[in-house]
């Protein structure tokens, strides 16, 4: 059976005001013009977070496969088509349990992939990050869980002064992992070399990260301007000022800039205690933070309203629509999957009123909303 969507698409090559989607099975058909078409919604493709420990109440950070489910099902109300479940610093024994309950979800296409923040960080950029799990990078570690994973797991954030980074990132780039720089106070040059080792990921830049200044510009400058790397920006006018967010931008582009929710279990939730990472939590005006020194927690952000903050701060849509579908997918290997309207890959797409409300939501070809 075919099924066509029409209005005004977004496709990696700009907008086709009056266009057509044509889905056969689980796949995009055809991408074209429908001259009959007036004033449809708006056609984007299904939104790639690359970055979110959880949402709708539930976690991911405890490794728990039926939690998972429900986050995941939370975001995907949100246009959220494909997503890595990202955990928190946690003993080796967490890691090893998320890997063995999450690696089924990821080879049944409900999760994407699994992401580790941690536990290889910066004492000194730990943000919400529970300093009690923090360590150098371990080859043991990561070869058993990548082993394990059989494929699962997609990305590990470290920081790459922590004795034993370089390495770890040599072989998790050899292992077709995501190296990614994050929580750290490294230099401009210990960055390089991690970039030069084979990381390819900022975490949250310009979060729980070494501030720029003019005599030593750390990590934040690396990765902004490293062709190579594509840098995690948090659009919820709470991690960035807008300015920052626009700066960002401006400065890699938006084939370079992936938006994330970096989202914890309260998204979509009312304000209240939560946990993360076996820490309390407290979230105010959907802000969340250490209930101890008040350090921010993830956030509450969904990719639909990052979407809608970062064509407010001024991103034009389609360079927004890049930033949280196509880039973060070709970021993390799975752009030849999803992450675009084009033809030959899986029928996501997020249809969006002219307010960039979500309308409807499908993935794989078929409307989940």
């Amino acid at each position: 059976m075919t099924v066509r969507v029409n209005g005004k698409v977004v496709t990696p090559s700009g907008v086709i005001r009056q266009g057509c989607i044509e889905v056969r099975g689980d796949r995009i058909s055809a991408v074209a013009e429908y001259p009959s078409v007036r004033d449809g919604h708006w056609i984007v493709p299904g939104f790639v977070d690359v970055h979110t420990h959880g949402g709708g109440g539930h976690t991911f950070t405890t490794g728990d496969a039926d939690s998972a489910r429900a986050a995941a099902a939370f975001h995907l109300g949100h246009g959220t088509t494909s997503l890595l479940a990202s955990l928190v610093s946690a003993p080796f024994e967490l890691m090893r349990s998320a890997t063995t309950a999450f690696a089924p979800l990821v080879h049944q296409g409900v999760l994407a992939g699994i992401h580790f923040e941690g536990p290889y960080l910066s004492a000194a950029r730990c943000g919400a990050q529970n300093p009690e799990f923090l360590r150098d990078p371990s080859a043991d570690e990561l070869t058993e869980l990548i082993k394990l994973g059989d494929g699962a797991v997609r990305m590990v954030t470290l920081a790459p002064e922590r004795a034993g980074a370089l390495e770890a990132i040599a072989l998790l780039a050899e292992q077709g992992v995501v190296a990614a720089v994050g929580h750290t106070d490294a230099t401009y040059e210990q960055t390089r070399a991690a970039i030069a080792a084979g990381a390819s990921v900022g975490t949250h830049v310009f979060n729980g990260m070494r501030p720029v200044h003019h005599r030593e510009p750390g990590p934040v400058v690396a990765l902004l301007s490293a062709p190579n790397v594509v840098c995690e920006l948090v659009a919820d006018g709470v991690h960035l000022h807008e300015g920052t967010l626009t700066f960002a931008t401006a400065t890699a582009g938006p084939e370079r800039c992936a938006l994330i929710t970096d989202a914890m279990a309260a998204a979509g939730m009312p304000d209240g205690e939560y946990e993360l990472g076996g820490q309390a939590v407290t979230v105010t005006d959907g802000v969340a933070r250490l209930a101890g020194d008040g350090a921010i927690a993830g956030s509450t952000l969904t990719m639909d309203a990052a979407l809608r903050h970062a064509v407010a701060a001024g991103v034009p849509l389609p360079d927004a629509v890049r930033m949280v579908a196509t880039t973060p997918a070709l970021a993390v290997g799975i752009g030849d999957q999803v992450g675009a309207l084009q033809t030959g890959l899986r029928a996501d797409l997020v249809v969006l009123d002219n307010d960039l409300e979500v309308v409807r939501v499908m993935r794989a070809g078929e409307w989940v909303q």
